[in-house]
């Protein structure tokens, strides 16, 4: 795998709760950097990038600190692309959510450049496909998979300089289970793939992952937006807007070797890891478990015809 480049965005302008902008110190608290250089790989830090304060202000016509958004995300954005330039892994350290616009919208460009086949999994407990109409909120975190696919306000869909910057079948989403009322109508008007927890619970998080990977391969760039609340909440509490009932920790193990099979991820995004929610760091140190098991740490060498 090439060099990845770990990059912080310590904002949490894009939620309404604080402390979100701790991510990328907890994560390193919790080293990450160690954690997968052990594995092998080549990991560098690249420190965190800079952007405005929280001005803590209400929503203005249903958004809430859009100017800041926007300046994060660009900034994001110029970083993931610049990573991307120089054959790097960009690994983007959360911050809020509503930082994946950036970087989507970076790695989009990259592929249409490229001539690569983008596939975005977006595992989260909220379908973030909100706009400023159905926003009970106003907090932009909620609405990044609206904007990537072209829906939302024009500085924001406008990042990378095509607008949408994806299309409905380069995104699919998994293990969501808390979307709201006029959210559930727009996001089947967008024609988003979702694989909720009701299909986890029926189906099973192994033909989940098969169907969410199905046709993924060599020309595949594989970008994955890990939203930390995709976790259980009793598992993982250090998220701002917990949701119960969400993968076990087997299912989310599953969940990262499976795609860590494909050889194709390129690209990944950890958001909305809150420090102030958590307990001793615990939800830092299981992130990064998962994260080297996405990376490729396994319990035995697998063959492709066995077991092991």
């Amino acid at each position: 795998m090439n060099k990845i480049r770990m990059m912080g965005a310590p904002t949490d302008v894009g939620a309404s709760r604080r402390g979100a902008s701790m991510g990328p110190a907890a994560l390193r608290v919790a080293e990450l950097q160690r954690g997968l250089q052990q594995h092998g790989l080549e990991v560098v830090d690249g420190g965190d990038l800079a952007g405005p304060a929280n001005p803590q202000q209400p929503p203005v016509q249903g958004l809430r600190h859009l100017d800041q958004v926007v300046q994060w995300n660009q900034t994001v954005y110029a970083a993931v692309e610049h990573s991307l330039r120089a054959g790097e892994v960009p690994l983007l350290m959360g911050g809020d959510h509503a930082l994946a616009v950036g970087s989507i919208a970076a790695v989009a460009r990259h592929c249409r450049e490229q001539g690569k086949d983008l596939r975005v999994l977006w595992l989260d407990a909220h379908a973030d496909a909100n706009t400023s109409q159905s926003t009970p909120t106003g907090n932009i975190h909620g609405m990044p998979v609206a904007c990537l696919l072209g829906v939302g306000p024009a500085e924001l869909t406008g990042i990378g300089g095509q607008v949408p910057a994806l299309q409905p079948q380069q995104i699919c989403q998994v293990g969501i289970r808390s979307v709201d009322r006029e959210e559930k109508r727009h996001l089947r008007e967008l024609g988003v793939r979702v694989y909720d927890m009701r299909h986890i619970d029926e189906h099973g998080m192994r033909v989940t992952m098969e169907q969410a990977l199905a046709g993924i391969g060599p020309d595949t760039h594989l970008h994955v937006s890990f939203d930390v609340d995709f976790l259980d909440s009793a598992l993982a509490p250090g998220v701002g807007t917990a949701v119960p009932g969400g993968p076990t920790y087997r299912e989310a193990q599953l969940c990262m070797e499976m795609i860590a099979d494909t050889g194709r991820l390129a690209s990944l995004d950890v958001m909305e890891l809150n420090p102030a929610c958590d307990v001793r760091n615990q939800t830092a140190e299981l992130v990064v478990d998962l994260v080297e098991s996405l990376f490729g740490k396994s319990t035995l060498i697998r063959r492709p015809e066995g077991p092991y």
